[in-house]
């Protein structure tokens, strides 16, 4: 199960998330389902198409059983199976 503590170690594909901050201000607010993950990249389906969005440079804000939550993209620069099980 995804919690806030537990997050960074889980598969992001299927989740609804949304740029909270970044370092391009054109793509704050941007929201979707992440469709696809590389080591350095999130693949968006919008409501305007697909966006390749780096990780590195935006905070990523998820819900989570009702709970926002943010994570610095900074802290989830791996690839998925890297990430996945272990320490975050």
């Amino acid at each position: 199960m995804i919690t806030a503590d537990t997050i960074t170690r889980h598969e992001f594909i299927g989740l609804e998330t949304q740029i909270s901050r970044s370092s391009n201000q054109q793509v704050v607010g941007l929201n979707g389902v992440i469709i696809n993950e590389t080591k350095s990249m999130f693949t968006i389906n919008t409501q305007k198409g697909m966006k390749q969005i780096p990780k590195s440079t935006n905070d990523w804000k998820f819900s989570i059983a009702g709970k926002e939550i943010t994570v610095k993209g900074s802290t989830i620069i791996k690839r998925p199976f890297e990430r996945i099980g272990g320490k975050a």
